[in-house]
């Protein structure tokens, strides 16, 4: 389900009030492949839903450069929000997500096993109000870069 960036907060207020274990994750999900799949099953693991902050198209191309995202943003919410271990989406478009985490306050926020504590700028928010930070290592040979680049070498 997308929920709108305007009321993501108070939603995630209700669902704390509710007992509810919130847990968050962020990227681009351009092209869908087994490792973001089993990243997103670990994360969910962690508590009872999962919001994922998706990066919308603009900020895609700030973080990965002019040719991403290959998929409009509505379309990888679409798909992202198809998975079973995806509870909520909701579209950000800072090149961190930064001031989502400050509006969601998850109580675990996961990201991928190549950031460390000193690399994720997210880290220090969500520590701030006593949130857990986690990392997943990631699924070895599979990456949308390298889909990107086997297509273009086929082309």
């Amino acid at each position: 389900m997308l929920i709108d960036g305007r009321d993501i907060a108070e939603f995630c207020r209700i669902l704390r009030e509710a007992g509810t274990k919130i847990v968050f994750t962020n990227g681009c999900f351009d092209i869908l492949h087994a490792g973001h799949v089993r990243y997103l099953e670990k994360a969910r693991s962690f508590g009872d839903v999962l919001v994922l902050g998706l990066n919308t198209d603009a900020s895609v191309r700030e973080n990965k450069g002019p040719t991403r995202p290959i998929n409009h943003e509505l379309d990888r919410a679409e798909v992202v929000g198809a998975l079973k271990a995806v509870d909520y989406v909701v579209l950000f478009g800072e090149k961190t997500a930064e001031t989502i985490i400050a509006q969601v306050k998850p109580d675990v926020y996961v990201k991928g096993g190549d950031y460390t504590l000193d690399t994720l700028p997210e880290a220090k928010i969500v520590q701030s109000y006593g949130g857990e930070v986690k990392f997943v290592n990631m699924v070895e040979g599979r990456s949308t870069t390298n889909i990107i680049k086997k297509i273009q070498a086929e082309s």
